[in-house]
């Protein structure tokens, strides 16, 4: 091969490599990746966000598409944000709606507390009862909106709870929280409905609702 050739050839490789790394260091070509690569594992895999935060958006078009929803979280902030807006204002009708939040109530060795003293390692402004208060504030939320919502329901758990999910017929989203950040700072799994991922956020959120109860949300 002459070096006028190798020349040829070698520039085109190195074109040809920092056109890939390029591409994958785009989010939708990843995305593929990741989802040729679940397809043959069996998982479900199909996006991967770097913050809980930033899947917010698909989220909300996840939410304009979907026949019912569930919602199992630590703390509830996604849903008094724009994310679940179209929902409370009555833009979308669904099946149903199925949302679970930890027991604000409960004052006796209880997740609340655990997941309190995590988080006041690392996050100096935040207070024993601040994470408390906050999910008696996203209740208190949920329940003034449902009065306008049909086939709502609104439930609090007292059980370890260690991911955030939002499950719908069309996929879910997890989060699995970590002792030493926020979720919203957590990275962030979508999985679609055939894989085991999926089958896993289904399985968390059934089980803890098996073990919750119910708040009244009548007026």
């Amino acid at each position: 091969m002459t070096a006028f050739a190798f020349g040829i050839l070698s520039s085109l490789a190195a074109s040809g490599i920092a056109l890939t790394l390029g591409l994958l260091r785009g989010s939708r070509p990843l995305w593929w990746l990741v989802t040729a690569c679940s397809w043959f594992t069996g998982t479900g895999l199909g996006r991967v966000y770097q913050h809980q935060s930033s899947a917010e958006q698909d989220i909300e078009r996840e939410l304009a598409r979907a026949r019912w929803i569930k919602v199992l979280a630590g703390r509830g902030n996604v849903l008094t944000r724009e994310t679940f807006s179209p929902l409370w204002s009555g833009e979308l009708s669904l099946e149903s709606v199925q949302i679970l939040l930890p027991d604000p109530s409960t004052r006796t060795d209880s997740w609340l507390d655990r997941r309190s003293h995590d988080v006041c390692r690392f996050d100096p402004g935040f207070t024993p009862s601040l994470l408390r208060s906050q999910v008696q504030t996203n209740i208190d939320y949920l329940v003034q909106v449902s009065r306008t919502q049909s086939n709502f329901e609104l439930h609090s758990f007292n059980l370890p709870n260690t991911c955030r999910v939002i499950v719908t017929d069309r996929g879910a989203y997890i989060t699995f929280y970590s002792r030493s950040a926020h979720g919203s700072g957590s990275p962030c799994l979508y999985a679609r409905t055939r894989g085991f991922l999926y089958a896993f956020a289904l399985q968390q959120f059934d089980a803890a609702w098996a073990g919750s109860s119910p708040v009244p949300t009548a007026p």
